[in-house]
C-alpha cells in the first residue's frame, strides 16, 4: 500500500506489540522502511515478533520488555529507543491496552484502577517519556489507540470505555500543546477487529475477513495498521488532534 522507503531512516516505537494490532502496526511500519522498537510485557512473544519483522522486512528491530504501569520502566524504554534512534524517535504508537468484562457493581477499586492504569495512564506515561525525543525529530508523530466503546459505551466494560474516552481527550490536548514543537498527535478508534483476543472470545479469525467486502463490521488487523501508517505519513501532514474511526458499515437503525 505504501512504498518501502517511506520511513527510511526513521524510528518507530510500538507498545503492545507482541500480538494483535500492535504486531500488525509494527510490521507495516517496518515494511515501509522504519526501524522499529517493539515493546510489551510478554518478553517471549516479543522476541519472536522482533525476529519475524527483522527477517521479513530487513529493518533493524529492538525488543524491549516494559509494563506501561511502571513509570521507571517506561522511562527506560524511552532511553533505549532514543539511543537506538540516534537521539530521536519520529513515531510513537501508544497501543498497549487491556480489558476484561464485568458489570460496574462487580468491579473492585483495584480492577477499575488496573484497566485505567494500563490504558489511559499508560498512554500518558509513554507520551510524557517520549516528548523530547519526538520534538527532536524533524516532525514527531504520535498515534494513540481508542475504541468505539470509548465513544459509545457498552455493558460490562465501563472501566475500559472510560479509559478509552480519556485517551481521545488526552490526544486532542496533546495535539494542541505539542503543535509548536512540530509533533502531531492523532488517535485511532477501531471497531471490532479480528485480533487473537477476539478469536479467543468470539471465534472470529483474521482469515475469515474479506477486505474487499464493504458490508461488514469485522475488521482485519492490517486495516488498522494501514490507517495508522497513513496518520504517521507525510500524507497526513494536515491532520492533527483527530480521532479516526474504523468500524466498517454504520449500524442500521434497529440493528442493535
Amino acid at each position: 500500500m505504501y512504498q518501502d522507503d517511506l520511513f527510511e531512516g526513521e524510528t518507530a516505537v510500538v507498545t503492545g506489540a507482541s500480538r494483535g494490532l500492535g504486531r500488525s502496526i509494527a510490521h507495516r511500519l517496518a515494511t515501509c522502511g522504519a526501524d522499529i522498537v517493539v515493546a510489551a510485557r510478554s518478553s517471549g512473544d516479543l522476541a519472536t515478533v522482533a525476529d519475524e519483522i527483522e527477517s521479513e522486512t530487513g529493518s533493524d528491530v529492538l525488543d524491549v520488555t516494559v509494563d506501561v504501569r511502571n513509570v521507571e520502566a517506561v522511562e527506560r524504554l524511552a532511553e533505549r529507543a532514543t539511543a537506538f534512534g540516534d537521539g530521536t524517535v519520529e513515531m510513537l504508537i501508544a497501543n498497549a491496552g487491556a480489558n476484561f468484562h464485568a458489570p460496574v457493581t462487580e468491579l473492585s477499586e483495584n480492577a477499575w484502577r488496573t484497566i485505567v492504569d494500563i490504558n489511559l495512564d499508560g498512554t500518558y506515561r509513554c507520551c510524557h517519556a517520549f516528548a523530547d525525543a519526538l520534538a527532536a525529530a524533524n516532525t514527531g508523530r504520535v498515534v494513540t489507540m481508542s475504541s468505539v466503546i470509548g465513544r459509545d459505551g457498552t455493558t460490562e466494560s465501563a472501566h475500559y470505555s472510560a479509559s478509552k474516552a480519556g485517551i481521545e481527550a488526552l490526544s486532542r490536548s496533546l495535539a494542541m500543546e505539542w503543535a509548536e514543537r512540530d509533533v502531531r498527535v492523532n488517535c485511532v478508534r477501531p471497531g471490532l477487529v479480528a485480533t487473537p483476543g477476539v478469536e479467543e472470545n468470539r471465534g472470529l479469525t483474521a482469515e475469515t475477513v474479506d477486505r474487499d467486502a464493504v458490508d461488514r463490521t469485522l475488521g482485519h488487523p492490517d486495516e488498522i495498521a494501514d490507517l495508522t501508517c497513513f496518520l504517521v505519513s507525510p500524507g497526513a501532514s494536515y491532520v492533527d488532534g483527530q480521532t479516526y474511526t474504523a468500524e466498517g458499515v454504520p449500524q442500521r437503525p434497529g440493528s442493535g
